[in-house]
């Protein structure tokens, strides 16, 4: 599996996420090949987990069975509008269809492992992840919007410093099926929509839990496109938000294949702080992060990229940085959020005080940037932006910023051999220098 983690990594996650994506109805119907949560091991037979198959691909499913393409509008409809998972409930589905579909198929969900509400009515949700992992969702309720914030991996490899989810390390890719019944599942916990009759509580799905979406590329891809589809969670793409650390060529890709609301997390004016706060701008530097989402809003006709600022005491709160991020984003559809630093055990960061945030935000609209400052929600159960850990075991603990480090340390000893190896003490010059 590859994610993000080294120099010589990089290569391999780079390579991997740009195969194109294969079905998994194909896979099981044709290959036999199975990724995790797409197919389900029942009574010794496997059989194909719907959800998460994209329209083309339940169609496709479905004609392997010798159905017709408006079987499968009537399942996405019934599993996702009126939240069914149960084919003998599917009234208007032929009886002879529905016990084939028992035997082939199946609706597969997460297991809710535990649950706690917050005294703000956030609520959090543990999700098996199987071999005994484990991995969170967020529910955040507003007057006027309901938002869930779901998670993309089993941990995360990219070591941002102040993020608690970073320090876990990573296990694994989360599959479309698992990514997408986080929202199914806030359904029918949360009640509403039309199997209850009521307004459907999730009204915004925000990709900021656990992990990076970006380098789950081919399995976020699908679960996008089944929450805007008008038989899916028929979300707007201005409700769905992917935020990404800056995985440039993915933001180059996901600009060719859907529309959706993008957040960067950013977090410094200049690439020497981001570097230590975010390691993955050793290798995609602010400028060219920025490049990508200017590009990623021109070929989408979007609004503006969100661009994600925790405020950490004495390290990144200071007037002049914010007139340094004033002046590398003025000018630009961009607006910025800042988000008070919330702690968790261990980390040697402190959260900024208001005074200094108010002052940081004004710095910024007088520069000519939109701020705000987002409102710490389910603190006091560690589910505020950064605190989510799920439960994260046979990691890949070694960091990326350490490898990072390690690699740069390789090149200079080598450059150091060259040099010494070179007539004179000094490494030869190309003849374009």
């Amino acid at each position: 599996m590859a994610v993000y983690g080294g120099e010589g990594f990089m290569a391999e996650g780079a390579a991997a996420l740009s195969e194109p994506q294969t079905s998994q109805a194909r896979r099981v119907m044709q290959a036999g090949a199975a990724t995790p949560g797409a197919l389900v091991e029942a009574g010794g037979d496997a059989r194909v987990n719907l959800l998460g198959l994209a329209r083309a691909e339940l169609e496709g499913f479905c004609a392997q069975l010798g159905s017709r393409p408006f079987r499968a509008r009537q399942l996405m409809s019934w599993i996702y509008k009126r939240g069914c998972d149960r084919f003998a409930d599917m009234s208007d589905l032929a009886r002879a269809f529905r016990a084939e579909l028992a035997e082939r198929a199946t609706i597969a969900v997460p297991r809710i492992l535990a649950t706690q509400r917050a005294a703000d009515g956030t609520c959090k949700w543990l999700l098996a992840g199987g071999a005994d992992q484990a991995f969170e969702m967020v529910y955040i309720p507003e007057p006027d919007r309901g938002t869930l914030c779901i998670s993309s991996q089993v941990g995360c490899a990219l070591d941002c410093a102040f993020c608690s989810t970073a320090q876990q390390g990573f296990n694994r890719n989360l599959s479309t099926a698992e990514i997408v019944g986080q929202v199914w599942l806030a359904h029918r916990e949360l009640g509403g929509g039309e199997r209850d009759g009521g307004v459907r509580p999730v009204s915004n799905v925000v990709l900021m839990g656990m992990g990076e979406p970006l380098a789950n590329y081919r399995n976020v891809l699908p679960a996008l496109r089944i929450f805007l589809d008008d038989l899916g969670f028929d979300l707007s793409r201005r409700r769905v938000t992917l935020s990404t650390s800056g995985l440039v060529p993915q933001i180059y890709r996901l600009a060719q294949d859907i529309n959706v609301a993008l957040a960067v997390s950013l977090h410094a004016p200049d690439d020497a702080l981001r570097s230590e706060l975010v390691p993955i701008n050793r290798l995609h530097p602010i400028a060219e992060l920025l490049c990508a989402c200017w590009h990623y809003i021109d070929e989408q006709n979007g609004r503006s990229v969100t661009f994600e600022y925790v405020m950490l005491e004495g390290v990144n709160d200071s007037p002049a940085q914010a007139r340094a991020l004033a002046r590398l984003l003025a000018g630009h559809p961009a607006k910025v959020n800042l988000i008070p630093f919330n702690p968790f055990a261990g980390t040697r960061f402190r959260r900024s005080s208001e005074q200094a945030i108010a002052r940081f935000r004004d710095e910024l609209i007088r520069g000519g940037v939109i701020a705000t400052v987002r409102r710490t929600r389910g603190e006091d159960i560690d589910a505020a932006c950064g605190q989510l850990v799920g439960r994260v075991r046979d990691r890949t603990v070694v960091r990326l910023g350490s490898k990072m480090a390690a690699a740069t340390r390789r090149r200079t000893a080598a450059h150091g051999a060259v040099r010494a190896s070179a007539p004179g003490g000094t490494a030869p010059r190309s003849s374009g220098a």
